[in-house]
């Protein structure tokens, strides 16, 4: 969870002009959080706290309205009903890296990642994508090495990681270092 914040952070001035270079600072004066870690935080208290996810998002997001989320979410935290909207978007995948931690088998990390990714994000691919995210770390947490986890997330969720984003700043941002 600590990467992906910090990886938030140093990321966070490259996310509208990427970078293909392994030489960029760390931080910049312009580095900040954006939703994507306001979001992770509030995934990690609400398994801590035994909180619905959808209530601990929307507090989480209604303290912290200018962080940078996307307009259909954005909406979703100030709507009075908490229907999902059916996002494909990559949002259920950049908030669930504490359900790769905090649990201890592969159907419970799949199962929660869904739980996590359905309140807004109820679209399959919305689904997928974040319980691709949490196998990952899940994996990670239990010392399999990086071409196991690549094999299993290729075999079980039908993923090309072959052109995957290659700006390494983008690929720290999002985690796929």
């Amino acid at each position: 969870m600590l990467g992906a914040i910090a990886g938030d952070v140093i990321g966070s001035v490259y996310e509208h002009r990427p970078i293909k270079t392994l030489d960029f600072p760390l931080f910049d004066a312009h580095s900040r959080f954006t939703d994507d870690s306001v979001l992770t935080i509030a995934i990690a208290d609400a398994i801590v706290q035994g909180m619905a996810y959808a209530e601990a998002l929307k507090t989480y997001g209604r303290k912290y309205p200018n962080a940078g989320y996307g307009g259909a979410f954005y909406k979703w935290i100030f709507a009075v009903e908490s229907q999902p909207y059916n996002s494909w978007g990559n949002g259920s995948a950049m908030r669930v890296s504490p359900v790769g931690f905090a649990f201890a088998t592969v159907e419970e990390v799949l199962h929660e990642a869904e739980r996590t990714a359905i309140v807004s994000h109820n679209h399959p691919e919305g689904i997928k994508g974040a319980q691709a995210t949490a196998l990952a770390i899940f994996m990670a947490r239990k010392g399999l090495d990086k071409a196991t986890i690549r094999t299993e997330i290729k075999r079980r969720f039908r993923y090309d990681q072959e052109n995957w984003v290659s700006s390494p700043a983008l690929c720290l941002r999002h985690g796929y270092a």
